[in-house]
Formats: C-alpha cells, structure tokens, sequence
C-alpha cells in the first residue's frame, strides 16, 4: 500500500477528528478526560498531533469515535452521518467530498452479501447450540 493512501487516510481522520470536536463545543483538554473515563490515557498534546495527522493509532480510533459521540464510519470519512454506521451511497459525493477537501482516497466498498459483514469481517461460523440437560 502507498504511503500517499496512508496519508490521506490519516489525513481525513485528523480532519474530522477536529471537526466533530469542535461541533460538539468541546475543549481538547475535556476530549482527554472523556478518553480517559474509558481506560485511555492520553495528553492534550497526543490530541493535538491527532489533530493535525501524526500520532495517530487505528487501535484508538473506536475510543475517539464514542468520546465525541459519533461512529468510526464517520471518523474514516465514509459518511457524512455522524450516527450512521453504513456508508453513504457509493454514488460519488464520497469521491466529490474528499477531492474537495484535497484528499481522494479511494472508497470502501462493503463486502459482497453472503460473506459477512463489511466492517467487522469475514462470516464467522455460528456457535453449535448449547446441549441442555434433560430433567427426568
């Protein structure tokens, strides 16, 4: 994968990383306590370069995404939707939005029906029933 992918991956995630923060009138300084109410220990300053496109961790990414109450899918830049969990329609206005802001990776497409679910992977097989004991 080239790093040019990478970084504007990165790139859209700072963007609304920043964005959602300040949508919802938050300091950096109360996204860090919202964090670390979730067992995340981090700085204003780690906030700051996560901001601004260095520093950041895909592990961290779902515990941003619930501090600034919205959803990964819309931290990644697949939906305009804070709440929305699915993409948007795969119709262009991704595409169009991203060129706008000077970053067009290309998009993600979910997973053909029948093999899973798109953002949590591939089918995994169902569990046998548990066997329950018989009373006599």
């Amino acid at each position: 994968m080239s790093d040019g992918i990478i970084e504007r991956g990165h790139m859209v995630v700072s963007q609304r990383l920043r964005q959602r923060r300040r949508e919802l009138g938050l300091t950096q300084k109360q996204v860090v306590t919202r964090l670390s109410r979730q067992g995340l220990r981090t700085t204003n300053k780690t906030l700051s370069c996560q901001e601004h496109g260095a520093g950041l961790d895909v592990a961290h990414v779902s515990h941003l995404a619930s501090a600034l109450d919205c959803t990964t899918t819309y931290l990644l830049g697949l939906t305009d939707d804070p709440h929305r969990w699915e993409p948007d329609p795969a119709d262009g206005r991704w595409r169009r939005r991203t060129e706008a802001a000077s970053i067009a990776p290309e998009p993600v497409r979910p997973a053909p029906t029948g093999t899973g679910n798109w953002i949590l992977g591939p089918a995994v097989p169902a569990r046998p029933a548990r066997r329950t004991r018989a009373t006599h």
